[in-house]
């Protein structure tokens, strides 16, 4: 059984002057998602969150929670409540009454106020820290706060405008495990902004990529990850290899793409591949241009060629790039290609032989399944 929606998008467009900020945007969020909308600087998607809680009026274009049209209802009289990147905290309040501010504004009854404002410091493990200022807490812990504050009131739906932005990488990613984890404690539906693409990935069921004001994907994360619906996902998303070609073959399994004179590439094209579920099949004629993309991690880099991989060339190592836990070859191919290949270091790099180096003869082999073909 499906759940309801809980927040619900219908053609919002939001022009500031000449400036189409977001354009004609509709967007279905479940109950109890915790739903990303992520995208670039400048894409839309602060403005997005700001239409649902009621701090922007949609120039054109409906928005609904749980189920209600909102309007021009103002900010305060939806069930919604927001968190900040730079935290919004009240510095000459201590944290507790901080927490308290938005119960004590609807004239919550004492003792209520102390009962949930104790809850949320144990929520976002805080317990003891009430006395104390803002300011004498670290950035990780001023943002447990104002999650709390948010919390507090028990809203339908809580809207994170970048909330970890300003913390340092290591806490951060501390911090994306913590918010999920919170989120699936309280069950309360998040839509978060964010640029940050790993972030999106690592904390929500459903993500909708945005790009110039427009939503370009929605799904989950796996759907938007593996099956990207144009370059500019799959660009935006992870790292990918472009390879422009022409279509010259289709069997009942692949379609074969000519890339510069020297290359076939092949991608699966059979009854339940990906251009088979978008209905793309009956577009790859023979002649038809495409963009091909292939995730450096889905190459194997080897001294021989194998067997049974229908992708399979030649190269020269140009390129090596040690990260910690991977190592990062550029391979220049016969045709003049420079493709990536991400290879995990799972044995020591001081075993000889146990990485290629520079100016070696490599062959990159990779599945048809492996090979995306954007039609755009």
């Amino acid at each position: 059984m499906e759940k309801p929606l809980a927040v619900e998008l219908r053609n919002v467009t939001k022009r500031f002057g000449d400036v189409v900020a977001v354009d004609r945007v509709s967007l279905q969020i479940q109950d109890g998602d915790f739903f990303a909308l992520l995208g670039p600087s400048g894409c839309g998607k602060t403005t997005t969150l700001r239409m649902i809680a009621g701090f922007e009026i949609p120039t054109e274009g409906e928005i609904y929670i749980q189920g209600e049209y909102m309007g021009d209802t103002p900010p305060f009289r939806r069930n919604t409540n927001m968190v900040f990147q730079n935290y919004a905290l009240f510095p000459h309040m201590s944290v507790a009454k901080n927490i308290a501010f938005g119960l004590e504004m609807k004239r919550v009854p004492k003792r209520e106020i102390h009962r949930r404002v104790e809850e949320a410091l144990a929520l976002v493990r805080l317990s003891g820290l009430g006395h104390r200022r803002p300011t004498q807490l670290s950035g990780g812990q001023q943002q447990r706060v104002a999650l709390a504050r948010a919390l507090v009131n028990r809203p339908a739906v809580l809207l994170l405008d970048e909330p970890l932005g300003a913390l340092d990488l290591k806490l951060r990613k501390e911090m994306q495990l913590e918010l999920k984890k919170l989120q699936q404690q309280v069950g309360i539906t998040f839509v978060y902004v964010t640029h940050d693409q790993g972030e999106a990935l690592t904390m929500s069921n459903r993500i909708a990529v945005m790009h110039q004001g427009r939503v370009l994907q929605v799904g989950s994360p796996t759907e938007i990850y593996e099956r990207p619906s144009c370059r500019f996902v799959a660009d935006f998303i992870g790292e990918s290899n472009f390879l422009g070609g022409r279509v010259v073959e289709r069997d009942a399994e692949t379609v074969a793409v000519e890339v510069g004179e020297r290359l076939l590439v092949r991608a699966a094209a059979g009854p339940d591949s990906v251009l088979a579920e978008r209905g793309q099949l009956g577009e790859l004629f023979p002649g038809r241009t495409v963009t091909l993309a292939v995730r450096p991690e889905k190459i194997r880099l080897l001294a021989e060629p194998p067997r049974g991989l229908v992708n399979c060339f030649p190269g020269r190592v140009e390129e090596v790039v040690y990260v910690g836990t991977e190592t990062l070859f550029r391979v220049r191919l016969e045709d003049g290609s420079l493709l990536s290949v991400r290879q995990q270091n799972i044995v020591s790099t001081r075993d000889p032989g146990a990485y290629f180096g520079g100016q070696d003869t490599v062959y990159l082999a990779w599945q048809s399944e492996s090979t995306l073909v954007l039609l755009e």
